[in-house]
């Protein structure tokens, strides 16, 4: 049986963490802002919450701190506080989409710049125990299946908002 090539592999790879970012966006068309920030579960968090924790505690640490190594966003992880979760309520709903966005491109632009057996550039002490990824293969995996388990939470929150469901199956 043929090896994908590593073109073919990291093309398959982005589709479908695509997928499952478009997902995240799409299942929360259309909320206004009240419903965004209405805490719907007993946990407490919010839809626009989660996406905040997608765009920082997810695209930005695993792609450009732990993959790409960049001293800066180490250091900014290193003195902000842990409140990804929480969104102001002078932040515009728009911004948090397009922190994101922009962190999905970057985090895109570093995938397709580096080889899939790359290991990471940075682990972060204390994090995660003896638990790591080998490479950036591994890190992406790690990431499309965060990204489809926080898909699946916004499914489940969005239908109890307004009845409306991602995608319907029928026979």
């Amino acid at each position: 049986m043929a090896q994908p090539t590593s073109g073919g592999e990291i093309k398959a790879l982005l589709s479908y963490l695509r997928v499952q970012r478009d997902h995240v966006l799409g299942i929360l068309d259309g909320l206004d802002e009240e419903a965004l920030r209405r805490p719907v579960l007993p946990s407490g968090w919010t839809c626009l919450g989660l996406v905040r924790h997608l765009a920082l505690d997810v695209e930005r640490f695993w792609f450009r701190a732990v993959v790409a190594g960049e001293q800066n966003v180490i250091d900014w992880l290193a003195e902000a506080p842990d409140d990804a979760w929480q969104v102001g309520p002078d932040v515009p709903a728009e911004d948090v989409f397009d922190l994101y966005r922009q962190e999905i491109d970057l985090a895109n632009a570093i995938i397709t710049a580096t080889p899939l057996d790359t290991p990471p550039a940075w682990r972060a002490p204390g994090i995660f125990s003896d638990w790591r990824h080998h490479d950036l293969r591994e890190i992406i995996l790690h990431v499309i299946t965060e990204t489809a388990c926080h898909a699946g939470h916004l499914d489940a929150v969005r239908e109890l908002i307004d009845g409306r469901s991602w995608l319907v199956l029928t026979e």
